[in-house]
């Protein structure tokens, strides 16, 4: 009884990828189907999980089944089938039987190589070593049809591939290994495969020698360019032998005795290689003319920067001139060499003498290859030689007529005899390449090799204006100035040094921005260079009065400050409804060193303001002209003067064109336009984070900003350890024109009343007038809790613009909180606390902590921890707390916070230093700013003189109590009371 229950012959075909299509039929020569196939001949095949995972493909009226190409040689090795069937293989599957063991074993033992017909195809593929078969094998495969042998070699490709590279690690060490399997334009035409296979690394070189080509050049004994094929020693690489090829390939010449089988075994495939791997100007004729004629200047040109490269991909080593790799690593430079002199007599002269950016520089020009520097004279002249390769004071250089070309139209896009802004050396100095004049950096050369080689320009400064760019970048070597005579406060070392760095850049009529943190006094820094102009300019000069623009909100604080620290200066106030304008103001500025002004009406009045060229201009919080695209952004812009100041403590808020904007006030044209400032460095760095951009734009706008922060170590030492401020704010027309009303009723009316009654009637009004200061709405009640229909964004803007406290609050608190620093709030009305909690919370979109009488212990305590935190997520950590002054002005650690604002004052100072004591106490490791926000022209400003002033007023007079104002006469009364007509719109 047979043991067989069926009878399939198996055929086979490999397609051209490596996969086996196979089918089968029985004994009446009917075809089994696909899935039947597949059951019966893979149920044991474990790569294909028994055969479920393999395709079946319909070709007319055959299921063939698909094998994996990486899976075919291991499945005919192993022939792992079913005994119970007869299994029967037409002829190409028994030549896979027969060969599949031995071939599967070159992979297991790693005998096998890469294909070079792939390779040069640009493929990377695997083939079997023939060594590694014997010689029957290797007979069977040749006797194969071409298109068997082709999907064996596909096959063997896909296994190798999969069991030794499939994995990342192992594909990574290939590629490092043998770096030259994966050069996609590698020359190797001509070459056979054992020298193939020895020049990428995979196998060794037996030879004694390697063959080189030779690049000679000029000398005295020869004189020309030449090219020579020599053989280099392995052990002593010092030792060439010089070789001829001739017409039949062979090698003749001088080696020694043990190379010369070597030598005939290979020599014919040199010459075979080098008619495939050299191009153009030095192929041509017969072969023996590469090593026997000169080459040209041309040619040798061609061979150092092109066929070389080419020479050395297709597996060739060359052997140039020493100099060469030095050389043609050197960027060449284009020099603006200033002339000696230049720059000197503009600078020279009284402190209003200005240099100025668009003073022109006469230079000359040189051209800087390597350490050799050519004038234009002797570059024409080399250039006219029309060569490539140039010795010039014993030393090589080269001519790259692309180089040439863009050396020529730099020269011809710059008029010499007009010469080139300061601007313009500025900026080239600037942005030029860090290292040794005329020699390139490893940075430089490094990109060189990445990059086509361009011209850069550079300038070559005299020694005068060498010593004023170094006094740009470098702080000690500012000038030191004496303090102006008329200054009544004392400099801090680092307020000394800003106003001795804005009034050198004004000697040299360069524009400024002074971006000190909030509190380190920008503005006595810039009282004091103000005070420098006059007591410095001579009896010849006519002296402008400078223009000062800052937000309304801190006018008051200005003139105060002015009058506080330089009262020899004239300051003329340009505001408001009754301001001068035609010849009134003509007339007024002459007597002026300073006129103040607002943003609002600077633009207002930009027309009058553009007909004087103002001595100095300066912005206060300049960042009110980020957007440069609004009406008063371009207004002040366009303000002529002879010297610009931006003084801020955000220089940047959001956006790099706000820097932009900045600096083309200060320094109009120096950044360029928007547009190119835009493509060179906004998208680059704002987009792709480019560092490279980045330092390029650091190096042009450091000089020009001076930014000092307190916790910088050399300020820290610098600052007291409690700084109180005033801040001075204008009341808005509407806070004007109810404050006028308040106190004129209670003029009526104290007129008629008496004891009791008047008093009450005082203190009332007393008390008006105080929240008017703070905001109208205290007064009015309109709008004191938010309605259901409450529009956030719109309310909230509309409060902000109806009190100038808090505008003003508002951008202190933002710029304090942008250093990531925390303030307290100080104010005594309840209604104002909930205002501000609201705004501050809508605008800076964070928690508002805000503490007053109704606020229960355990909210006040858990407020107090909330706040003192250092571990709460940052979307829930509170750093503005808004305390009542009776509330929280005693028994709270808040050392979290170093910023406090008394927004409405207190009639006792000690009550507000207590408040000020929740902050700065055992445990505060920073400086504590104190700032005090005073209503200009106000009750409050009367009372903060007497403070001031102490006019004889003991502690009994000015209590925490105001019953000492009842008890004024009605004639003290209005001149306590009264608003100031010089404050008003």
């Amino acid at each position: 009884m047979s043991l067989y229950t069926d009878y399939i012959t198996v055929h086979v075909r490999l397609s051209a990828y490596g996969d086996a299509l196979i089918y089968g039929s029985t004994e009446g020569h009917r075809y089994v189907p696909g899935v039947d196939m597949k059951q019966r001949l893979f149920a044991w095949h474990e790569a294909s999980f028994y055969g479920t995972e393999l395709e079946v493909q319909q070709v007319q009226e055959l299921e063939l089944v698909v094998l994996p190409a990486e899976q075919v040689l291991p499945f005919f090795a192993e022939r792992r089938l079913l005994e119970h069937i007869t299994w029967n293989w037409e002829e190409e599957a028994q030549e896979l039987i027969r060969l599949a063991p031995a071939l599967q074993a070159c992979i297991d033992e790693r005998r096998f190589i890469p294909s070079l017909a792939n390779f040069q195809a640009g493929k990377l593929r695997w083939t079997w070593d023939e060594t590694a078969l014997d010689a029957q094998t290797r007979k069977e495969i040749v006797r194969s049809s071409p298109e068997f042998r082709e999907g064996l070699r596909a096959a063997f490709s896909s296994l190798v591939f999969s069991r030794c590279y499939g994995t990342e690690t192992a594909s990574s060490d290939l590629r490092r290994e043998y770096p030259m399997l994966f050069t996609k334009d590698g020359a190797v035409a001509g070459i056979n495969e054992q020298a193939w296979l020895i020049s990428i690394g995979w196998k060794a070189d037996a030879a004694p020698f390697r063959p080189l080509l030779q690049l000679l050049e000029p000398d005295d004994q020869e004189p020309v360019w030449r090219l020579k094929l020599v053989l280099q020693d392995k052990l002593d690489p010092s030792v060439l032998s010089q070789v001829r090829l001739g017409e039949d390939g062979y090698a003749s010449g001088v080696w020694p005795d043990a190379w010369t089988t070597h030598v005939r075994e290979r020599s014919v495939g040199w010459m075979e290689h080098l008619r495939a791997s050299l191009p153009g100007t030095v192929r041509s004729g017969q072969s023996d003319d590469i090593f026997s004629k000169p080459l040209s200047d041309a040619a040798a040109w061609q061979f150092l920067t092109t066929d070389s490269r080419r020479l050395l991909e297709a597996g060739w080593q060359v052997l140039l001139p020493a100099w060469w790799e030095a050389a043609s690593r050197r960027k060449p430079k284009l020099r603006a060499k200033v002339r000696s002199g230049e720059g000197e007599e503009n600078a020279k002269g009284s402190g209003s003498s200005l240099f100025g950016l668009d003073s022109i520089i006469q230079f000359d020009w040189r051209v800087a290859i390597g350490e050799t520097q050519l004038t234009e004279h002797e570059f024409n002249e080399l250039v006219a030689r029309n060569e490539r390769l140039v010795k010039f004071r014993g030393e090589w250089i080269t001519l790259d007529p692309v180089l040439l070309k863009q050396i020529g139209q730099m020269m011809d896009g710059v008029d010499s005899s007009r010469g080139l802004s300061f601007q313009d050396v500025l900026h080239l100095h600037l942005q030029r390449s860090e290292g040794k004049p005329g020699r390139g950096t490893q940075e430089d050369e490094d990109e060189l090799q990445e990059a086509p080689q361009r011209v850069e320009l550079e300038v070559e400064l005299n020694a005068h204006l060498e010593r004023l760019i170094g006094q740009l970048g470098s702080q000690s070597e500012w000038p030191k100035l004496p303090v102006p005579a008329g200054l009544k406060a004392e400099l801090r070392s680092y307020q000394y040094d800003g106003y001795s760095w804005l009034a050198f850049l004004r000697k040299f009529g360069l524009g400024a921005c002074l971006a000190d943190d909030m509190g380190l006094g920008k503005t006595v820094q810039f009282i004091t260079y103000l005070l420098h102009l006059k007591e410095t300019a001579a009896d010849s000069d006519v002296l402008q009065p400078s223009l000062l623009i800052c937000p309304t909100s801190v006018l008051g604080n200005w003139q105060k400050e002015l009058n506080r620290f330089a009262p020899s200066l004239n300051v003329m106030l340009h505001y408001g409804s009754r301001r001068s304008g035609g010849e009134t103001f003509h007339k007024s500025i002459r007597q002026a060193d300073i006129v103040l002004t607002s943003y609002a009406t600077a633009t207002l009045d930009q027309d009058m303001l553009k007909e004087f060229t103002w001595e100095s201009l300066c912005l206060d919080e300049a960042q009110n002209i980020k957007n440069a695209q609004t009406k008063q952004s371009a207004a002040v812009r366009g303000f002529p003067a002879r010297h610009r100041i931006a003084l801020t403590g955000t220089p940047i808020e959001n956006r790099l064109s706000e820097l932009w904007s900045l600096y083309d006030f200060m320094n109009p044209g120096f950044l360029g336009s928007l547009r190119a400032f835009n493509v060179r460095f906004i998208q680059p760095i704002e987009k792709e984070q480019d560092e490279e951009r980045t330092k390029q734009l650091q190096k042009l706008v450091k000089p020009f900003m001076l930014r000092r922060k307190k916790k910088d170590p050399a300020i820290q030492l610098d600052l007291p350890d409690k700084n109180e401020m005033k801040t001075y704010i204008h009341l808005t027309a509407e806070q004007g024109a109810l404050y006028d009303q308040t106190v004129s009723d209670l003029m009526n009316r104290v007129q008629k009343l008496e004891g009791i009654e008047r008093k009450g009637a005082i203190l009332a009004a007393l008390t008006h007038l105080k929240q008017l200061c703070d905001h109208p709405i205290l007064l009015t009640g309109e709008g004191s809790e938010p309605s259901p229909d409450w529009d956030e964004m719109t309310d909230t803007a509309m409060l902000i613009s109806r009190s100038s406290k808090l505008e003003r609050l508002l951008d202190m608190v933002r710029e304090l909180r942008e250093e990531g620093e925390r303030c307290l709030i100080f104010t005594q009305y309840i209604g104002m606390g909930d205002m501000l909690r609201r705004v501050l919370q809508q605008e800076l979109q964070e928690p508002v902590l805000y503490l007053n009488g109704s606020t229960s212990k355990s909210a006040r305590d858990r407020m107090i921890d909330q706040f003192q935190s250092r571990t709460l997520p940052h979307d829930e950590q509170p750093n503005v707390f808004i305390l009542s002054i009776k509330a929280g002005g005693v028994g709270l650690n808040l050392t979290a916070a170093n910023h406090v604002f008394h927004f409405d004052r207190w009639w006792n100072p000690a009550v507000e230093n207590q408040a000020t004591d929740r902050a700065y106490r055992m445990g505060q490791t920073k400086d504590v700013q104190v700032h005090k926000f005073i209503s200009l022209g106000t009750l409050e400003e009367r009372i903060d003189e007497m403070l001031e002033s102490k006019q004889q007023l003991s502690d009994n007079v000015i209590s925490s109590t105001e019953s000492w104002i009842t008890e004024l006469s009605t004639e003290a009364l209005k001149d306590l009371f009264t608003l100031r007509s010089d404050w008003g719109e």
